[in-house]
C-alpha cells in the first residue's frame, strides 16, 4: 500500500469534522425516515395486505448486501466520489461517470425537488393555511425559500448541517415510536402476529416483486453519509460501519411501525383500513388523529415536514461532495472542486445544486404536478441501476483478492454479488412494470411517462458522457490512473 503526497490527495475539506454518531445521524436523514414510510407503506399494504412487513424485510434485503459492497470499497478507497471513484477503479472512466456519477446525481436532484415540495406542503398545512398548500405555485414557491435557507446551511460546514440533524431527526424517530406505542396501546387493537412476516404467503411473484420494488424507495439514501468520508475521523472505517448501523436502525424502525399500523388499521378496504386506497397516498396523516388525536396529530404532520427537510439539506451536503471529487478527477469543470476558504465547503457546488433544485422544482411544477409526481417514481429505476453496478464493482474489483480469506470471500465476494444481482434484477422488473400506461399518472403513445423519464434520465445520461468525453479527454484517457493518484490510499 501506498500514500500519495497530502498535496496530491487533498481536496481542502476539513478533516475530522464528524465521528460515528453524526454519520449515522447523516445517513438516517437522508433517508427521510418519517415521510418514506407514510408514502410508501399504505401502497405497500395495497398489494400485499398484513404481510406490509414481510415485504420491508424482503427489501432490506438487497440494501443490506449493497451496504456490505459500499463498506469494503470504501475502506479501500475512501473518497468523497463514492460511486464514481469505484466504478471507474473497477469498470473504468466511462461506466464511473454514467452509473457512478451521472445516475446518482440524477436521482438525487429529482429527488430534492419532490422532498422541496413536501416540506413546503406540510408547511403550510400545519400554519393553516390549506388553500395555499393546495396551491401548487404557492408550494413551489416556499419550497424554493426553504432551498435557499438549507443551501446556506449545508455551506456553512457539516458540522453546523450534522448538529441541525440531531434535532430534526430525533424529532422525527420520537414521533414514529411514539406513534407506533400510541397505536399497539389502543383499546381493541390486534396482536401483532409473526405470521406477517412470512414471504411464502404472498399470493404471486408479481405482488412480492412490486412490494419489494416498493420498499427500496423508503431504505435509498443512506449512502449519501459515505460521501462525507473524507470529513470523518477514521474515513476507512466510520463511513462503512455508520452506513450498517444506519440500515439497521431503519429496518428496525419501518418493521416496529408497520406492526404498529397493520395491527391498529387492519387491511379493510373502508374507513381507516390500509387497503382503502384513500390512505395510501399519506398513512401517517391518516391514522395519526384517530390514534394521537386531533392536537397531537400535528406532531405527525410536523415530523414529515423535518423529514423532507431534513432528507433535503443531507442531499445538499452529499452531492456537491460526489461532483468536488468529479472534478478533482478531471471529470467536470474545475469550479465544482472549489472549496470555500473559511467554511471549508464546496462553496460552489452547494449554490450549484441549490439553485438546480429550484429549477428543477419549478419546471416540472409549471409543466404538471402529475409530471412531478412520475419523476418521482422513475427513481427506483435509477437507484438500482447504481446500487447494482457498485454492487458488482465490488465484487470485480476484489476478484483476485476473493482467496486471501473466507471473510474476503464472503463480503467482498458472495454477499456483493448477490446484492448486485438483485438489484439488476429489480432494475428489469421496474422497467417492466414502468411501460405500462396504468403505471403513474402520465403516458405517450401507450408507454408509462415514468418509464420514459427513468430510461429517458439513462439515455440522456449516455449523451452526457460523449459529451463529458469531448470535453474532459485526459480523464476519459487515463481515469483508472488519475483516481488512483488522487486516492487517500490507493493500491499499488
Amino acid at each position: 500500500m501506498t500514500t500519495p503526497h497530502p498535496d496530491e490527495t487533498d481536496k481542502g475539506l476539513r478533516s475530522g469534522s464528524v465521528g460515528l454518531l453524526a454519520s449515522v445521524a447523516l445517513g438516517l436523514s437522508s433517508t427521510a425516515p418519517a415521510y418514506s414510510i407514510t408514502v410508501t407503506l399504505g401502497y405497500v399494504a395495497l398489494v400485499v395486505g398484513d404481510l406490509a412487513p414481510a415485504a420491508l424485510l424482503l427489501g432490506f434485503v438487497p440494501i443490506l448486501l449493497t451496504a456490505f459492497a459500499f463498506r469494503e470499497l470504501n475502506r479501500e478507497m475512501p473518497d468523497c466520489g463514492t460511486t464514481f471513484v469505484w466504478n471507474t477503479r473497477a469498470f473504468g472512466p466511462r461506466t464511473g461517470w454514467f452509473a457512478g456519477g451521472w445516475v446518482p446525481q440524477i436521482a438525487t436532484l429529482i429527488a430534492m425537488a419532490a422532498l422541496a415540495q413536501v416540506s413546503s406542503g406540510y408547511l403550510l398545512s400545519l400554519l393553516g393555511l390549506r388553500a395555499a398548500a393546495d396551491d401548487v405555485l404557492v408550494v413551489a414557491a416556499v419550497a424554493v425559500l426553504i432551498v435557499a435557507g438549507l443551501t446556506v446551511v449545508a455551506r456553512r460546514g457539516l458540522r453546523v448541517a450534522a448538529g441541525l440533524q440531531y434535532v430534526l431527526l430525533g424529532l422525527q424517530l420520537l414521533a414514529l415510536i411514539g406513534f407506533g406505542a400510541a397505536a399497539l396501546a389502543r383499546d381493541g387493537v390486534s396482536s401483532p402476529s409473526l405470521s406477517w412476516l412470512n414471504p411464502l404467503a404472498m399470493d404471486s411473484f408479481g405482488s412480492f416483486a412490486q412490494a419489494v420494488l416498493l420498499c427500496l424507495f423508503i431504505y435509498w439514501g443512506w449512502d449519501a453519509l459515505i460521501t462525507t468520508n473524507e470529513e470523518t475521523r477514521d474515513s476507512a472505517r466510520v463511513p462503512g460501519q455508520a452506513a450498517m448501523i444506519s440500515t439497521l436502525v431503519l429496518l428496525g424502525t419501518y418493521l416496529f411501525t408497520a406492526f404498529a399500523v397493520v395491527s391498529f388499521a387492519g387491511t379493510g378496504t373502508g374507513g381507516i383500513g390500509l387497503g382503502n386506497p384513500d390512505n395510501a397516498t399519506d398513512v401517517l396523516a391518516s391514522l395519526a388523529p384517530p390514534v394521537l388525536g386531533d392536537a397531537f396529530a400535528k406532531v405527525m404532520e410536523l415530523a414529515v415536514c423535518v423529514s423532507a427537510a431534513s432528507a433535503l439539506l443531507t442531499c445538499l451536503v452529499s452531492s456537491p461532495r460526489s461532483s468536488l471529487s468529479m472534478a478533482a478527477h478531471g471529470g467536470l469543470p474545475a469550479a465544482f472542486a472549489r472549496v470555500h476558504p473559511r467554511y471549508h465547503t464546496p462553496g460552489f457546488g452547494t449554490v450549484f445544486y441549490g439553485s438546480a433544485t429550484a429549477a428543477v422544482l419549478l419546471t416540472l411544477s409549471l409543466l404538471s404536478a402529475d409530471f412531478l409526481g412520475d419523476a418521482i417514481l422513475c427513481i427506483g429505476l435509477l437507484i438500482a441501476c447504481y446500487y447494482g453496478t457498485t454492487a458488482l464493482a465490488c465484487v470485480w474489483y476484489f476478484r483476485k483478492r476473493l482467496r486471501e480469506s473466507p471473510r474476503a470471500l464472503f463480503l467482498r465476494g458472495v454477499l456483493p454479488l448477490a446484492g448486485g444481482l438483485l438489484m439488476l434484477g429489480a432494475f428489469v422488473r421496474s422497467a417492466y412494470d414502468m411501460f405500462d400506461p396504468a403505471y403513474g399518472s402520465t403516458s405517450f403513445h401507450g408507454i408509462g411517462g415514468v418509464f420514459l423519464l427513468g430510461t429517458g434520465s439513462l439515455a440522456a445520461g449516455a449523451i452526457a458522457v460523449l459529451t463529458a468525453r469531448a470535453a474532459y479527454p485526459a480523464f476519459f484517457r487515463n481515469g483508472r490512473t488519475t483516481v488512483v493518484a488522487r486516492l487517500v490510499t490507493a493500491e499499488d
